[in-house]
């Protein structure tokens, strides 16, 4: 166990490190994190969209609306990051048009449980992405934004896995019952 003063050694300085000026540049792994995630974001808002279009559940609807809306954050923030650093961004494809979710013939569009399930891996993927990233950056506002990122992942995981579980979308492995363990 740490002692008091070394954590509030190791407190002071993660908060020096912050409010420092003379930050040292990015290295080649937070630069590759920062542009494959946001590379990663970009994408996954085109499945997000598309849910929008073809999504006739409500809850799916305000869930994937809240889903774009955290992304369109993420971008926004690590987009202003990276120009700051001077990294290129990657190309991000355009919006998808708002249709009539009716006039998309149903062999041509996911289900909801397709939709969901889609959007639960991407929080998953995301989550992970960033846990990995967080424990690689030297710089620590570096890590601060991906544990962020991170952490509005795992919120949305939570509330689409509620959301899955209600409406029996949840694709749950069978139960496994050790060989050894007392009949129940």
């Amino acid at each position: 166990m740490r002692s008091i003063p070394a954590l509030f050694e190791t407190t002071v300085s993660i908060i020096q490190s912050l409010t420092d000026d003379k930050k040292a540049p990015l290295h080649v792994g937070e630069v590759m994190a920062c542009w494959t995630y946001l590379a990663f974001v970009e994408e996954i808002t085109i499945y997000e969209q598309i849910g929008l279009n073809t999504t006739e559940d409500n809850d799916l609807h305000d869930m994937l609306q809240e889903s774009l809306d955290v992304a369109h954050s993420h971008i926004d923030q690590l987009s202003k990051f990276m120009q700051i650093e001077g990294v290129p961004l990657p190309d991000a494809q355009p919006p998808k048009p708002n249709t009539n979710t009716g006039a998309i013939p149903a062999g041509a569009k996911l289900t909801d449980k397709e939709l969901a399930n889609t959007i639960s891996i991407n929080f998953v993927m995301a989550s992970n992405m960033c846990a990995a990233s967080a424990s690689q950056s030297l710089r620590t506002d570096v890590g601060i934004m991906f544990i962020q990122f991170q952490m509005d992942k795992l919120t949305l995981g939570l509330k689409m896995k509620n959301l899955m579980q209600k409406r029996g979308w949840l694709k749950i492995p069978p139960l496994y019952y050790s060989p050894g363990l007392p009949q129940q």
